[in-house]
C-alpha cells in the first residue's frame, strides 16, 4: 500500500535523450511483475526531480529552496545520477557545484566528488582550494578536517593534484 512519501513508478521504463533506459529499476523477474517497487536509497523530493530530469531533460523548479536546501538537493541528485548512470544529469550536476564552491563546503564536495567518480568536479575542487590562499581557510573547517581523517587517500589525492596544476 503507498505511503505519502511512496512515488509510482510505471515499469515499462521510458528511453531518456541518452538512448538509455531510465533506470535500471526492473531488475530481477519478481520486480518485472509488481506493480510498484520500492525505491529506498532516495528521498522522495529528490527522485522526483529526477523523473523530472528523465521526462524533461531539466531540472525542475528550485525556486522554493533556501540557498543551503538547493546546494544539498544537487548533491543528491549528482549521487542519484551517479547510481542510475544518467550522465547527463550527473554533469549538470557537477556544473551548478562547480560554479557554487566556497570555503565551508569545498571539501565535503570533493569527498562526494571522489566517491562518485567525478573527476571535474574535483579538479575544480582542487584549483579551488589551492587558489587565492584559500587553503588555509579550507583547512580550518569541519569537512577538511572531516576528509582528512576519514579518507587520507582522497587528500593524498589532493597534494598530487596541486603540483601537476601548479606546474601547468
Amino acid at each position: 500500500m503507498p505511503t505519502s512519501n511512496t512515488k509510482t513508478v510505471s515499469t515499462c521504463a521510458p528511453e531518456t535523450k541518452q538512448g538509455t533506459h531510465v533506470f535500471h529499476v526492473v531488475g530481477p523477474m519478481r520486480e518485472a511483475r509488481a506493480d510498484s517497487i520500492p525505491i529506498k536509497d532516495v528521498q522522495p523530493r529528490v527522485f522526483k526531480a529526477l523523473l523530472h530530469f528523465i521526462y524533461t531533460d531539466s531540472l525542475p523548479p528550485l525556486d522554493d529552496l533556501e540557498a543551503g536546501d538547493h546546494g544539498e538537493m544537487i548533491r543528491h541528485l549528482l549521487v542519484a545520477a551517479d547510481r542510475y548512470a544518467i550522465e547527463r544529469l550527473k554533469l549538470l550536476c557537477q556544473s551548478i557545484l562547480c560554479e557554487n564552491l566556497d570555503v565551508q563546503t569545498v571539501a565535503t564536495t570533493f569527498a562526494l566528488a571522489d566517491q562518485n567518480h567525478c573527476d571535474m568536479l574535483k579538479d575544480a575542487c582542487i584549483q579551488f582550494m589551492t587558489s587565492s590562499n584559500a587553503f588555509d581557510a579550507v583547512a580550518r573547517t569541519e569537512g577538511y578536517k572531516n576528509l582528512k581523517r576519514t579518507c587520507p587517500s582522497v587528500t593524498i589525492d589532493v597534494l598530487e593534484k596541486t603540483c601537476k596544476f601548479r606546474k601547468t
